[in-house]
Parts: C-alpha cells; sequence; structure tokens
C-alpha cells in the first residue's frame, strides 16, 4: 500500500471539500491525558466571534468564517506508538519479549461544521503495526475489506474508519466505518491510560462498525441510534452475516463526570447464525480535580458462538501535571458455544504511570498481573504472575 504525502492528500482534499491552502493543517497535539490537560484546553479555548464584514463584489452583508474555528479546516495528524512488553495477553500485546511498532497512525479530518445550515465533513484513519491485525474487518468473509493486509505472521495494514458526517443544528450522522461507542478503552493507543488492554474491551466489545450512525446532542444528555453491519465488518459484508441495531445514551454531569449506556443487538457477524445482543455500562466519575474513577459493566450473547460478562474498574490519580498514577482491576468470564473448557474466568490487576515528557510526548510503564487458569486467551507461562511493560506515543 502506498501512503500518499501530506501535500498530495491535501491538494485532493481541497478540490474535493473546497479548501483553500490556509486552511489545511497538523494535528497539534489534540489528545489529553491528564485531567489538568483538559481543564487548561477548555480554558484556554476562546469563544468564536465570527466578524461581519462587506463583500467587494456585490455589496451585500456576510458572515466572515472564523479562521480559529477548527471545523473548518481540514486535519492531518497521527502518531507513532512503540513498546516492549514481557507477557503474552492474547490481545493486542501477544509479542512479547520484543520491541514492536504497534502503531503507526494517521488521519485526515474534516468537521461537519452546522453553524451555517447542513453541515458536511469526513474522517479517515490508517494504521499499520502489529496492532494493525486486530483493527481490520476480521467478523466478514475471508478477504474482505482490509482483512487480508497482513505483513507477516504478526504486523498489518488496516484502515477502521473511512466515513461521512453530516450536521445539522444538534443532530450529527455518520455514514460509513467507524469506531464502535460501545465500552471505555479503544483502539487508539493516545486515548487510553494503559498501555496493554482489558479482557473486556479485546472480547466482549465490538471495535468498528460498517453503518450509520446518528447522534442527538440534547446538552446534558446525549442520544445515539443508528444500524450497522454487526462487529468489525468491512464495506462488502454481506447483510445476512451482520444487521444489528446501536445505539444508547450518555449523561454529563459536568465536571463531575458522565455515564454511558450502550446496546447492540441484531446479527452481530462473527459466524453468528441468529440474533445476539450486547451492552456496556459505563460511569466515568471525577471525585475530585485530580482522581478519576471509572466503572464497567459488560455483557455479551451471541447466540451459538459465546456468552460473556465482564467487570473492570479503573483508579487514576494526577500526581503533577506531568506524572499520573493508575489502576485497572478486571475479571472476565467467557462461555464459548462447544469449548471443551466450558466456561473460563480471567482475571488481571494493572498498575501503571503516565509520564508526560513533552506535550506530544508520553511514556506509559505498568505491571501487569494475569490469571486464567484453563489457558484460554493466556499462554501457560505467562499465567498467574507478573510481567512489566512500557510503551511511547509520539503524536504529529
Amino acid at each position: 500500500m502506498k501512503i500518499i504525502g501530506f501535500k498530495a492528500m491535501a491538494a485532493l482534499f481541497a478540490v474535493l471539500f473546497g479548501f483553500s491552502a490556509s486552511q489545511v493543517e497538523a494535528q497539534q497535539s489534540s489528545y489529553q491525558y491528564l485531567i489538568s490537560d483538559q481543564q487548561e484546553a477548555q480554558e484556554d479555548t476562546p469563544a468564536p466571534t465570527p466578524d461581519t464584514t462587506v463583500a467587494q463584489d456585490s455589496g451585500e452583508a456576510t458572515a466572515e468564517v472564523d479562521a480559529e474555528d477548527d471545523s473548518n479546516f481540514l486535519k492531518l495528524g497521527g502518531w507513532i506508538q512503540s513498546g516492549y512488553h514481557s507477557y503474552n495477553t492474547g490481545m493486542f500485546n501477544n509479542r512479547d519479549s520484543e520491541f514492536n511498532l504497534h502503531q503507526a497512525y494517521f488521519f485526515a479530518e474534516k468537521a461537519a461544521n452546522s453553524d451555517n445550515g447542513l453541515g458536511m465533513g469526513f474522517r479517515m484513519d490508517y494504521v499499520y503495526g502489529i496492532d494493525g491485525p486486530d483493527t481490520q474487518a476480521f467478523f466478514g468473509p475471508a478477504g474482505h475489506w482490509d482483512e487480508a493486509w497482513d505483513h507477516g505472521a504478526t504486523f498489518g495494514h488496516a484502515i477502521p474508519q473511512l466515513y461521512g458526517e453530516f450536521a445539522w443544528g444538534d443532530v450529527n450522522v455518520k455514514v460509513g466505518k467507524f469506531y464502535t461507542i460501545m465500552g471505555y478503552e479503544v483502539v487508539t493507543a493516545p486515548d487510553n491510560f494503559f498501555y496493554s488492554h482489558a479482557f473486556t474491551m479485546f472480547n466482549s466489545e465490538p471495535f468498528t462498525h460498517t453503518g450509520v450512525l446518528g447522534t442527538f446532542d440534547m446538552g446534558d444528555v446525549t442520544l445515539y441510534g443508528g444500524w450497522t453491519l454487526g462487529w468489525d465488518s468491512g464495506f462488502d459484508t454481506s447483510i445476512d452475516d451482520g444487521s444489528a441495531f446501536l445505539g444508547g445514551a450518555s449523561m454529563s454531569f459536568g465536571d463531575a463526570g458522565s455515564v454511558t449506556a450502550t446496546t447492540t443487538f441484531g446479527r452481530l457477524g462473527a459466524g453468528s447464525t441468529d440474533t445476539g445482543y450486547a451492552h456496556s455500562f459505563v460511569a466515568d466519575l471525577n471525585f475530585t480535580e485530580r482522581l478519576n474513577v471509572v466503572l464497567q459493566s459488560d455483557y455479551v450473547y451471541n447466540n451459538g458462538v459465546n456468552e460473556s460478562y465482564g467487570v473492570n474498574s479503573y483508579f487514576l490519580y494526577e500526581l503533577t501535571e506531568q506524572i499520573s498514577i493508575g489502576s485497572r482491576l478486571e475479571w472476565w468470564n467467557n462461555n464459548t458455544t462447544g469449548a471443551p473448557l466450558g466456561t473460563s474466568d480471567l482475571y488481571a490487576i494493572t498498575h501503571g504511570l503516565n509520564i508526560k515528557v513533552a506535550d506530544n510526548l508520553i511514556i506509559r510503564p505498568e505491571a501487569r498481573w494475569n490469571k486464567d487458569d484453563d489457558g484460554f486467551l493466556i499462554p501457560a507461562n505467562h499465567n498467574n504472575r507478573y510481567g512489566f511493560g512500557m510503551d511511547a506515543i509520539w503524536t504529529y
């Protein structure tokens, strides 16, 4: 796969969406790692002040587009994530005792701005590394979309997002392939506290969907609803393999945090022969300006495939503006149909640090203990012991 240069891509999107050269900008470290970062970003963001001028050619008064409004620009950016871990979780961190390139990530985005009526935008994401195969559309037929874009035994390419976006007032609609709204942890490395992932995130939640998703912003309450081709599918997936509702609601309590409930039900794909159901509840609470606590519970029932439960808790504390400390406690129970082991219980405890070396560079060391006595995911030599991992993320 050829990666087109920034200038060529900028020229292409300028033609398609009518940008000028001055409206193409690079990503400027928009990812926030610490509570203080989020607060400072909100405090430092000025209120938009559109300027009204007289057009020279017509003499009519027009509202000039605010040059500081991010939604008027094409954003190009990404990150490089590399790390080392001594344990094999059977998930993203499955290549132990080696220095790995996890994510060489690039995105292009233009937000849909509805200030002057109907707004249109888009988003495209590309990733290469050992996380690539886990991010592909692997729940559909073999060889469709990016499912076969592997490079050797452990590396691969993926396009996890490619969608158009439309906004009108408080309503936003995505059409295409996009990341899921379910769960707490996400695929994108800069948006997670820990280097490794929870069993629940990897096994009981979709990563992406292909379909249509609407968002209705009501202020403190946000509603979601749409239709998808099941879990982790591409554009050419047969509708018989996946056809499901995706939706939910989120309630914000301001600085105190939020509570989000999401669900999907229908044909989930992944070889399912009948309807399935999944839900995720996440309470993301700020007990103080420095202490963030997240409580999560997931359930999945995919008839004829598997049934699973997950309970996770996160305790994140900001020591300084550059250093945060965190712990994650998790239990995941799986019952795979037809498996000789039947029901398996997996446990993990993870302790880690986030060290902000610079605005666009963070280091995440962690120690993780795994317990998987049935060997469902964790190899026997990595079970019931502590392991060490550390990665670095450089955003650009």
